[in-house]
Parts: structure tokens; C-alpha cells; sequence
């Protein structure tokens, strides 16, 4: 068995078995079909890696499809146009273009609309698609899977996937095609059966083979995060019957400020050195951890350095890699009156041997590379 979420190999016992349970939610057998429509049996696994609680059959034939029966109700019209509204204005999606995943026929992507968003649906059944045309929506037909091409009019800068993730057999896929479609920072609400409402008020009946996967606070917010979508928020919603979680398409992490302080840091190692030199001082390093050796490197400093100290014994009389400076032990400094200067790169040791060398070698000038340039000390 294969995890459909972390898509881990895993042996297990079902955690819950039902017989006899109905073949499809969406199925209702005529007069002349009952005889062959007997129910089938319905095994329940929770992966033992991710925790996803998952059905591992293959999904009903309509999976692909949005089927709402209760999304006309009074209450449910009321509650998702104060949500929606609620969802546009916190998250600066006012007039902006938002996708629904899953649009049926258009029932909640009318209200999206009403609440202020420029809504577009996708959708993959051809008559659902019509029936949202004829009442002018802008609806494509379509599902989230691998090949898809990018949906018209996109990218889009939010969306809504409204109790349809559940049905997914490949999820990771589902999302990565959604990844495809949406500007840098979009943000999205997705809702999905609240499982842990389930399990805490024991709701045997919540279990059918069109759901797929089974949903926790957890495991939704683990899903959406590994497929790219940072979550901002996964809270209970409509009478805590489901869990919608806000979430943002990540953002790479902007590290343009290296390249300023390694230029900075740079600067001041070479100001530093030429100084001594000029005053007929050597200059060592002491420190060959990882920091120190990538410094060296970076900084292009190793023909000015005559040495590189380290206590670890297993360095000593060795190399650097890259910059190739010979690694010694302390005592060295005793015999190498030369030497005018230190410069300390041993991370958090830094202080402590700062201040050895402050005790034992008073004469020579130390300095201590901290996270952003040269401290003299």
C-alpha cells in the first residue's frame, strides 16, 4: 500500500471495516436495478508516516465531478457570502481574479462573485460547464491533473476549492497543477470534511467510498505545505462540520542580503590584512570549521594568511579544502613572531577564544568575524 499524501510504503490493518456499505453516494438505483446494487465493503488505513486517514480503493467514476445538493440552502447562500466577503477583504482579494476548483454548477461561484471577486471557475463536467455559461459565468472544463494545460485566463491571484480535495485520488498532483496556475503570493481557501469532528463525536456514518481522504487539521495543513502553499490559517468552519484552511503560494526566500554582507564582509577582511601587511604583520586565521573554510574561499583571502589554527587534533597538519592552507595546533603562535594578527572565526567559540588569545598572546592584535563584518577587540 502507498500513501496517497506522503507516498510512503506502508503495511497495515484497516483502522475501521464496514460491509455492506453504499456503492456510491451519488448513485440512487432505479426499481429495476436493486437486485444487482448489494453494497460493498469498506476498508478504512491511516498511514503510519503522515497520519493521513485515506480510503486506498480507486475512486468513484464522477470523482472529477462537483455534485451539490445542499449548497441552495438559505442558511448555507447566507453563511459562504459573509465568508467569501470575509475571505476577499482580509486577504486584498477585491476585484481580483479567483479560481474556483471544482465550480459545479456555479452555486458557490455566483457568491464568490457577489462578494466582490472576479470569479472563474474550472470544472470537468461538460454539462455543469454549459449549465455555468448560460448563467454568464466564466467557466472553463477541465480537472487538476498531469497534462492539464494551464487554465484560460490565469494566472490568478486567489482561489477556492470548496469540499472537492477529499475526492482526490492523486492530491499532490492536484495541487502542483494548481501551484501552476496562480500568480507569486496567491492566496487560497480550501475546505475539506473535518475529520477531527468526526472522531470526537464518534459520526460512524461520515465514512463513503467517494471520499478518498480524510482529513485533520494536521494532515491538511501537512498537504498543502508540501505541495507548496504556505498555511496561514486551519480552523473549524460550518458548525466545525468542515475545516478551511487559508493558505499563500509560497514565496521563495529572498537572500540578496548575502551577497551585501559577503561584499561588506569581503571589504573589511582585505582592509584589514593590507594593513597588517603594510606594517610587515602576518595574519592568521584560527577556526577550520565549515564558517571559517567557506570565508576563506569566498573572500579569496588564502594567500594572505599564513596559517590556520584549530585545536581539533585530526585537522592539525592538514589542509584547507578549497583555499589548501596549512591547519596547526595553538602553541604554534609561541614560535611565530611573524604573526601581528588573528582573526577568530569559531562561530559561538569565538569570545572564548578571543579571549585566550587576549590572555596568553597580548601582542598580537585580535579581531573577531561576527555575522556582519570585523569586531576589534
Amino acid at each position: 500500500m502507498q500513501c496517497r499524501c506522503c507516498m510512503n510504503e506502508f503495511q497495515s490493518t484497516p483502522i475501521l471495516h464496514y460491509d455492506h456499505v453504499p456503492t456510491r453516494a451519488q448513485h440512487f438505483p432505479t426499481w429495476e436495478e436493486l437486485d444487482s446494487d448489494t453494497g460493498e465493503s469498506l476498508d478504512l488505513y491511516q498511514c503510519p508516516f503522515c497520519g493521513l486517514i485515506q480510503l486506498l480503493i480507486e475512486p468513484v467514476e464522477y470523482y472529477k465531478d462537483v455534485i451539490r445538493a445542499s449548497a441552495v440552502s438559505n442558511e448555507m447562500r447566507e453563511f459562504r457570502l459573509q465568508y467569501f466577503a470575509s475571505f476577499l477583504n482580509e486577504n486584498g482579494l477585491i476585484g481580483k481574479k479567483v479560481l474556483e476548483v471544482g465550480a459545479g454548477c456555479g452555486e458557490f461561484l455566483e457568491i464568490l462573485n457577489a462578494a466582490g471577486a472576479d470569479g472563474y471557475g474550472i470544472e470537468n463536467r461538460k454539462e455543469f460547464v454549459v449549465d455555468c455559461q448560460n448563467k454568464g459565468l466564466k467557466v472553463v472544463q477541465g480537472y487538476l491533473e498531469k497534462g492539464q494545460p494551464l487554465i484560460e485566463n490565469g494566472p490568478f491571484d486567489g482561489f477556492i476549492i470548496m469540499n472537492f480535495l477529499e475526492h482526490a485520488p492523486a492530491p499532490n498532483t492536484f495541487l502542483k497543477q494548481l501551484h501552476l496556475n496562480l500568480n507569486e503570493e496567491a492566496i487560497g481557501l480550501v475546505e475539506v470534511p473535518n475529520v477531527d469532528m468526526i472522531l470526537e463525536k464518534n459520526l460512524f456514518s461520515e465514512f463513503m467510498t467517494d471520499h478518498l481522504l480524510y482529513f485533520t487539521e494536521e494532515t491538511l495543513s501537512q498537504l498543502l505545505s508540501q505541495n507548496g502553499f504556505h498555511v496561514l490559517s486551519c480552523r473549524p468552519v460550518w458548525h466545525d462540520y468542515c475545516l478551511a484552511a487559508v493558505v499563500q503560494k509560497r514565496k521563495p526566500v529572498n537572500m540578496n542580503m548575502f551577497y551585501k554582507v559577503w561584499e561588506k564582509v569581503e571589504y573589511e577582511l582585505h582592509t584589514f590584512i593590507d594593513d597588517m601587511h603594510e606594517r610587515k604583520k602576518g595574519v592568521a586565521v584560527w577556526g577550520a570549521g565549515h564558517q571559517a573554510l567557506a570565508v576563506i574561499s569566498l573572500c579569496n583571502i588564502g594567500e594572505a594568511i599564513e596559517f590556520v589554527i584549530d585545536s581539533a587534533v585530526f585537522k592539525q597538519g592538514k589542509y584547507t579544502p578549497a583555499s589548501h592552507i596549512k591547519v596547526v595546533p595553538p602553541e604554534i603562535l609561541k614560535t611565530r613572531l611573524d604573526v601581528g594578527a588573528v582573526i577568530v572565526m569559531a562561530a559561538s567559540y569565538s569570545d572564548e577564544v578571543a579571549a585566550i588569545l587576549k590572555r596568553e598572546y597580548p601582542n598580537i592584535q585580535t579581531v573577531i568575524l561576527r555575522e556582519c563584518g570585523l569586531e576589534y577587540v
